[in-house]
């Protein structure tokens, strides 16, 4: 009796599942566009720059050149640095920020260094040989104004058909997440920081 009906549970199962492949299988089957993708990270929760870091590794796994420019970190070594830097020339890696602007106390200074940032970012955006730009922690930058908001959505509208751009950091203006193609909001639930957690090495940073 058990066998009779671990069979009619199995037949079940196999005949959802080919169901639902059938259905996958035509929705892919009907995506037929290939594009650069403008994608942007955000949110309060933790892990927009690790994943826009994790989707340079599957890049310069599949043989292409990514670009990272960094627009506020600065204070703190990278270990992803450290890590991706082991591809050699087929990543250009910039830590352009002198650190976040409650360090740093001098808007100036800060909009100068976000201007150094973004000419670098449209160098490498412009350079036919990268396949991928992240521009870590622009958000940031455009949230508190140091870069012409305008501007910087029109550049990133205008580029190469083929380059894929990640954006990241808190509170993306409405206006790029309007002009990207993937947005992703990372949802804070529950941060070690609350417990009195201190930022770790290969965890944080």
């Amino acid at each position: 009796m058990n066998n009779d009906a671990d069979r009619g549970q199995a037949d079940r199962h196999r005949s959802k599942m080919q169901k639902r492949k059938a259905v996958q299988d035509a929705e892919v089957a009907g995506k037929t566009i290939e594009k650069g993708l403008l994608i942007v990270h955000t949110g309060t929760g933790k892990g927009k720059s690790t994943a826009a870091f994790g989707l340079a590794l599957r890049m310069l796994g599949r043989g292409h050149r990514v670009a990272v420019v960094q627009f506020i970190k600065g204070a703190w070594h990278s270990a992803e640095r450290d890590a991706l830097g082991r591809f050699g020339d087929q990543l250009a890696w910039h830590t352009m920020g002198e650190g976040f602007t409650w360090e740093t106390q001098d808007r100036a200074r800060d909009v100068a260094a976000a201007a150094r940032a973004w000419s670098k970012a449209r160098e490498l955006m412009n350079d036919p040989h990268f396949a991928l730009v992240i521009l870590d922690e622009l958000n940031i930058a455009l949230r508190y104004e140091y870069l012409d908001l305008a501007a910087i959505v029109e550049a990133l509208n205008a580029r190469r058909p083929s380059l894929h751009v990640v954006v990241t950091g808190r509170n993306a203006k409405p206006e790029l997440i309007a002009a990207a193609d993937l947005v992703t909001e990372m949802t804070l639930i529950k941060h070690h920081f609350a417990a009195g957690v201190k930022a770790q090495a290969g965890i944080e940073f």
